[in-house]
C-alpha cells in the first residue's frame, strides 16, 4: 500500500473555526481534516467575528495584535493557526466591507512574509471572499514556489455588483482585471457549485474543480422519536408546527418577507415562525415584527453546537430564502445542514439556477419563486396543510449521505490535489 506523502500546506482566508456557520465553519474542517491525515497545515486567518460582526471572546483583548495556536494530531499532523488583527465594522456596508478585506489583506501579507523565510509550503490554498486573497497565494507561489489552489465559496464581485453594492465602472474593471490576474497565475481553481463553475469558467479561462461544501453526516442525523418533546425542549408547544429560519441576518437577503407571510397567515393559531442566529440586521426585523403585532414568530439566538442537530430536527420546516440574481451564484450553507438531518427544505430559486435544478432533479426540497411574496406564502402554507412530505425528507438524507459527507468530498479533494 502506497504510504501518505505528508504535505506542507498554507491557508489564507479571514473566516475560520471556530466560527459555527458560514464559510468560516467550512475552512475549519478543511484544516482540521488535513491535519488530521497528518499534513502540516499552517493558517492565515483572523480573529473570529461572523456572524455576529465582532470579535468574539476568548479573543476581544488579544484583537490588535496577532496571535499563534497549535495544534498536534495522533497522525503526526500539525495545525499552526495564525490569528492577524483586521478591521471589522459592527453594521457593514459596502465600503467597510472593501475595508474589512483590504485590512485583513494587509495585517496577513505582514505575517506571511517571515513564512516566506521558513521551509517551503507545498500548497497554497486562498479562499474568496475575500477574491483579494488571490494575490497572496500567487505571490507565496512566486516568491517560494509550490502550488496554488482559489477555492472560491461566492462569487463577490458579481454579488455586489447585482446587488448595486458597487456602481463604479471604473471600480469594477479594476476588480475584474484582479481577478483575471489571479485566475492567470493560479494552479487550480476550484468552486462549490455547478452553476458557479460554468460562470467561472467563462472568466478563467480553464477547467475549474468542483469542490462543494459537505456536512458532517454523522453530527447532524434525523431524531425519528416523537418531536413532541424536541419542541418543549425549545419552548414550543407539542402541536405546534414550526417553521424554521437558521443562519446570518443581514439586511439583503430578504428576511422581512418571512415577516409578512406570518402576518398574512396569522389565523393558523398552530403555525409558528422561528428565526434564529445574529447578524446587523437581526434588530431592524424585531422592531418590524413589534410593529407589525406578531404574536406567531420568534427570535433566537445561535444555538449551540451541541444542541443543534434537535434544534433542526425540531422545525417542521426549513426555510432557505435566497434573492433571486444570487440563487444562481451561492449554493447556501444552510441547506447542507438541513439535508443531512432529512429536514423539510423551502427554497427560493429562479428555475434557471443550479440550485433550483439540483433540489429538482433529486427531489429533496419543495421550491418556490425567488422575491415573490404570494409564492412563499402559498409554499409555506401548503406544506403547512400537506400531512406527509416524507419522501422529500428521506431524498434530503440520502443526498447528504452520498455526495455531502465530509470524508468522501475530502478524499477526493485529496486525491485530486496529489496530497494523499
Amino acid at each position: 500500500m502506497k504510504e501518505k506523502q505528508v504535505k506542507r500546506i498554507l491557508f489564507i482566508g479571514y473566516n475560520f473555526s471556530p466560527e459555527l456557520t458560514g464559510i468560516g465553519k467550512y475552512s475549519g474542517e478543511m484544516m482540521h481534516w488535513l491535519a488530521q491525515q497528518g499534513h502540516h497545515c499552517t493558517v492565515l486567518t483572523a480573529y473570529p467575528y461572523y456572524p455576529y460582526w465582532k470579535i468574539q471572546e476568548p479573543y476581544r483583548k488579544n484583537r490588535f495584535w496577532y496571535r499563534s495556536e497549535v495544534e498536534h494530531f495522533s497522525s503526526g499532523g500539525k495545525l499552526t493557526v495564525l490569528r492577524c488583527p483586521m478591521y471589522v465594522p459592527e453594521q457593514p456596508s459596502g465600503i467597510k466591507r472593501m475595508l474589512l478585506d483590504t485590512s485583513f489583506s494587509f495585517t496577513s501579507l505582514c505575517r506571511m512574509l517571515p513564512l516566506l523565510f521558513q521551509k517551503k509550503h507545498d500548497w497554497v490554498i486562498s479562499i474568496a471572499p475575500s477574491f483579494q486573497f488571490g494575490i497572496l497565494g500567487v505571490l507565496y507561489k512566486k516568491l517560494r514556489g509550490g502550488k496554488h489552489l482559489h477555492h472560491i465559496q461566492d462569487l463577490q464581485i458579481e454579488a455586489a455588483q447585482d446587488l448595486g453594492l458597487i456602481k463604479s465602472k471604473t471600480l469594477l474593471k479594476l476588480l475584474y482585471g484582479t481577478e483575471r490576474f489571479i485566475f492567470k497565475h493560479t494552479d487550480v481553481v476550484s468552486s462549490i457549485s455547478d452553476g458557479m463553475i460554468s460562470r467561472i469558467e467563462k472568466k478563467a479561462l480553464k477547467p475549474l474543480l468542483f469542490f462543494p461544501n459537505w456536512t458532517e453526516t454523522n453530527s447532524f442525523y434525523p431524531i425519528l422519536e416523537d418531536h413532541g418533546a424536541l419542541k418543549e425542549k425549545f419552548g414550543y408547544a407539542p402541536t405546534d408546527w414550526v417553521v424554521l429560519y437558521s443562519g446570518a441576518i443581514g439586511e439583503k437577503q430578504g428576511l422581512e418577507s418571512i415577516l409578512h407571510t406570518a402576518k398574512t397567515l396569522h389565523s393558523h393559531e398552530h403555525l409558528k415562525f422561528a428565526i434564529c442566529g445574529t447578524g446587523p440586521y437581526k434588530e431592524t426585523l424585531k422592531d418590524m415584527a413589534t410593529n407589525m403585532e406578531l404574536k406567531n414568530v420568534r427570535f433566537l439566538p445561535l444555538q449551540p453546537k451541541a444542541d443543534f442537530n434537535a434544534f433542526l430536527n425540531m422545525a417542521d420546516l426549513h426555510l432557505v430564502i435566497q434573492k433571486e440574481k444570487a440563487s444562481d451564484l451561492v449554493m447556501p450553507s444552510k441547506l447542507t445542514t438541513i439535508l443531512a438531518v432529512g429536514g423539510l427544505a423551502l427554497i427560493t430559486a429562479n428555475e434557471q439556477s443550479s440550485l433550483h435544478k439540483v433540489v429538482r432533479k433529486y427531489e429533496m426540497g419543495l421550491l418556490v419563486a425567488a422575491e415573490n411574496q404570494q409564492a412563499l406564502n402559498d409554499g409555506i402554507l401548503n406544506a403547512f396543510q400537506s400531512k406527509e412530505k416524507v419522501l422529500i425528507k428521506k431524498a434530503a438524507r440520502t443526498y447528504a449521505e452520498e455526495y455531502l459527507a465530509i470524508d468522501t468530498i475530502m478524499n477526493a479533494f485529496e486525491k485530486e490535489l496529489n496530497i494523499e
